[in-house]
């Protein structure tokens, strides 16, 4: 399984039936556990632990040292990945820019040709990432979100679960759950319905969330009295209180703009 013209380093620790084809390159502080697939020129790197049944492309780069002017060289630098990850061609994984640290990818995620994920990224469950997206150092990306191809998230920006952020976005403030953005500079265009629905949440549950949205994109009110007022109007669910809990833990605001007609 693993191809002679493979360079895998001996302190290197693969899992069962791991497949590493020829010329990728395999590090010694690395694990990889079973059912995982390593394609041609991939170079997974020191710090780097892998779990089950992902599978890498040619010419992407795992674990790469992190583009951080706070990083000492020669400093050790982790990435940890789940399951089930689909890791397309050319993509690089920087790791953490401190020892005490990592840049996290969990489970099912999709990450299409040339995406950038830079040092500290927390990337959670299920989420796509379209063609070229590039996520800068200490974001967060929850459950279920999808970046189309593109899209640039800045320095520390939150992204909410189940969001969807529309080809050549720029953004620089935290992403509510649940909303579709657009447009540069990014606005809010709506709930992201279809995926929503996808996902079994009743049509109840969606009006809700449209009304919460109302209050704080057309509610003229201040962010800070929308989220006072929400609990007042909307019957509260569990994505009530998601949206409620991500607004009051944003370090430094959510995209406030709104989609001209």
């Amino acid at each position: 399984m693993i191809s002679p013209l493979a360079y895998v380093a001996p302190g290197a620790k693969l899992g069962a039936n791991v497949e590493v084809k020829p010329f990728a390159y395999i590090e010694d502080d690395v694990v990889i556990g079973d059912n995982c697939v390593i394609h041609p020129h991939v170079s997974i790197l020191n710090g780097t632990t892998m779990g089950c049944n992902n599978i890498v492309y040619q010419n992407t780069v795992i674990g790469a040292t992190p583009q951080d002017f706070h990083f000492v060289e020669g400093g050790k630098t982790h990435v940890v990945i789940g399951n089930d990850n689909r890791i397309r061609e050319n993509v690089v994984i920087a790791g953490s820019t401190y020892d005490d640290k990592a840049t996290v990818i969990g489970d099912g995620n999709f990450l299409m040709d040339q995406v950038h994920i830079c040092h500290d990224v927390h990337i959670h469950n299920h989420c796509i990432l379209g063609i070229g997206v590039i996520v800068a150092g200490e974001s967060e990306l929850e459950d279920g979100c999808i970046q189309s191809s593109d899209v640039v998230i800045q320095q520390k920006v939150r992204v909410g679960r189940f969001s969807l952020v529309q080809s050549g976005c720029r953004v620089q403030k935290d992403i509510p759950p649940y909303v579709i953005l657009g447009g540069n500079p990014a606005a809010y265009h709506g709930v992201n319905a279809v995926v929503l629905q996808k996902k079994g949440m009743s049509d109840r549950v969606l009006r809700h969330i449209a009304n919460t949205y109302r209050l704080i994109y057309t509610g003229n009110f201040s962010l800070e009295d929308a989220v006072i007022k929400i609990p007042e109007q909307i019957p509260m669910s569990e994505e009530i209180e998601n949206i409620l809990a991500f607004i009051k833990d944003t370090k430094h605001g959510i995209v406030r703009h709104m989609k001209e007609d």
